[in-house]
């Protein structure tokens, strides 16, 4: 199972075409919308497939529910070492879990941004010359749930704050995340409405579509496709995020995906036989690469050929991969991050004080380490 956009489902069956005649295994994959691979409980889909891409903060979740196998088989130790080290930023330790390696990393992502050098002559590289695109309507924003708390994340860690990652205390200083709403709630009365309703993929829609102006997305998951020629009316291209406290982009909020194994599989050692081919240097910067995929594996982005095909994607956006921010992924986590979401974008739409929001986050974060405690 894994997610429905060119980008989570072409590559692995082009990837599975070739496992077939390199080994007679067959592999069929399905998909599941955005919101879904985002939040469905993983124990649901172990139990009806054998491959599965996950999300890293569920794995804390996933050890607590025994529904994957680990990866960290005997024998293959030289295998996983080449991996760790080839892991751009920290995809691969973002899979790590208890001394477990849960998942390998397929696809490497976190917040960077977009722009139409068509519309702008070069990427915004401060806060304040996005919010002069904006002040022109030529600015997008995906806020919906859980983007607008990667948001908050990114620009709390930005800001050489980041939230924290273990409990039981709060996520956040009160007066930084104060500032953090206040910069949000100033983009988002500055963009369209429809913002605390798009996810990235409708946020590239709309800049890609004929007759956009929409110029630039500053904190938004990169979407390799979209860089390719021919993709959508309009080409974009994608840089370093823009950043907000002097550091460089840092503290970008840490996306991709990884490949799994289902506990419950009846053909365990044939799925982690895959998952560690497909996570692979020679594969990622081939076939993956070649058929709209995203790797997460550095030979794909140091690759020439990959790079002149997506516009130098993987470059001028690697320092904020290297710099970015891992989220908490301890059970609970997922439950808080809907709902703390759900709470910004109250004051993201104008209709709660952010003193008030800060506090009840702080809270939702504490309470989230309650399932832990009590089992």
């Amino acid at each position: 199972m894994t997610w429905n956009h060119p980008r989570g489902y072409d590559p692995m069956v082009a990837c599975s075409r070739l496992w077939k005649e390199k080994t007679g295994v067959s592999i069929e994959w399905e998909k599941r919308s955005l919101q879904d691979f985002e939040s469905f409980p993983v124990e649901e889909l172990a139990r009806a497939y054998d491959l599965i891409v996950i999300d890293h903060p569920h794995v804390g979740q996933i050890t607590a529910e025994k529904c994957l196998a680990p990866l960290d088989v005997p024998g293959r130790e030289a295998e996983r070492e080449a991996l760790a080290k080839a892991s751009v930023g920290r995809s691969y330790p973002s899979y790590t879990w208890q001394g477990r390696q849960w998942a390998f990393p397929i696809d490497a992502a976190s917040q960077v941004q977009a722009w139409r050098p068509d519309l702008i002559e070069a990427a915004p590289t401060i806060w304040t010359e996005v919010l002069e695109l904006a002040q022109q309507g030529r600015v997008l924003l995906p806020l919906r749930p859980p983007h607008s708390l990667m948001c908050f994340f990114t620009l709390a860690a930005d800001l050489g704050r980041p939230c924290a990652v273990e409990g039981p205390g709060d996520l956040v200083d009160p007066e930084v995340g104060e500032t953090v709403i206040e910069m949000l709630r100033e983009m988002a009365a500055l963009v369209d409405p429809e913002c605390l309703t798009m996810d990235p993929i409708a946020v590239f829609e709309k800049m890609a579509e004929a007759g956009s102006r929409i110029a630039c997305a500053p904190l938004i998951y990169g979407y390799v496709p979209y860089a390719a020629a021919g993709f959508r009316p309009n080409r974009l291209f994608f840089s370093d995020m823009p950043t907000v406290g002097g550091n460089g982009p840092v503290g970008s909020a840490l996306g991709g995906t990884g490949i799994a194994v289902s506990a419950f599989s009846t053909a365990a050692e044939e799925a982690i036989d895959f998952a560690y081919w497909i996570a692979s240097g020679d594969v990622q910067r081939g076939p993956y690469a070649a058929n709209g995929g995203q790797p997460g594996h550095a030979a794909a982005w140091e690759d020439e050929a990959v790079n002149a095909e997506t516009g130098d994607f993987y470059r001028a956006t690697r320092a904020t991969l290297e710099g970015a921010w891992v989220r908490p992924r301890h059970d609970g986590y997922m439950a808080f991050q809907q709902a703390a979401s759900d709470r910004l974008n109250e004051v993201l739409a104008g209709r709660q004080d952010p003193r008030r929001v800060v506090a009840d986050i702080n809270r939702l974060f504490r309470e989230s380490f309650a399932p832990a405690a009590a089992g």
